[in-house]
């Protein structure tokens, strides 16, 4: 299933509506703008230090395994699960960040310059942000079903194991 996001055009025959903003809603998409711009470049900082973290953990996981005592040692093999899942994270931040930066950016410069054009782009950014965030708390519930009936299975199986 395919969703169209093209804007709806007003029928011909209808009167165009026209949105206008008020002083004090303009100050707010500044002011939100502003925020936005300020968390879009802290966002890609943190995206820099998950990197750098991605590169040094399956170094650290293998130090760790190799000074480990016990029976069952830590894989060496976790280290490269671990740096895949923080260049993951990386990635999912990095968009965050992209999306919330470039509509800071714009905002910021379609309300001091009056642009409508430049409002319709920073909205469109923040649509696209939202929507990743959407899409990613979708996936997080879905995985989260998915551990808790596992469990559950797994729960059963144990329980059923120590009848014998």
């Amino acid at each position: 299933m395919e969703i169209d996001e093209t804007p709806v055009q007003p029928a011909a025959s209808e009167p165009e509506s026209k949105l206008f903003l008020t002083e004090e809603a303009q100050y707010y998409l500044q002011k939100a703008g502003q925020w936005a711009y300020f968390l879009g470049i802290f966002g890609f900082v943190m995206t820099g230090f998950i990197l750098i973290m991605a590169m040094f953990v399956g170094t650290i996981f293998t130090m760790m395994s190799s000074m480990q005592q016990t029976t069952t040692p830590i894989p060496a093999a976790a280290g490269g699960f671990f740096s895949f899942f923080y260049v993951l994270i990386a990635v999912f931040n990095f968009f965050w960040s992209l999306y919330l930066y470039q509509f800071g950016d714009r905002i910021k410069k379609a309300i001091l310059y009056n642009n409508t054009a430049e409002a319709t782009v920073a909205f469109g950014k923040i649509k696209s942000f939202f929507k990743l965030w959407g899409i990613t708390t979708i996936v997080m519930i879905s995985l989260y079903i998915l551990i808790f009936v596992f469990v559950i299975i797994a729960g059963v199986g144990a329980a059923s194991m120590m009848g014998r």
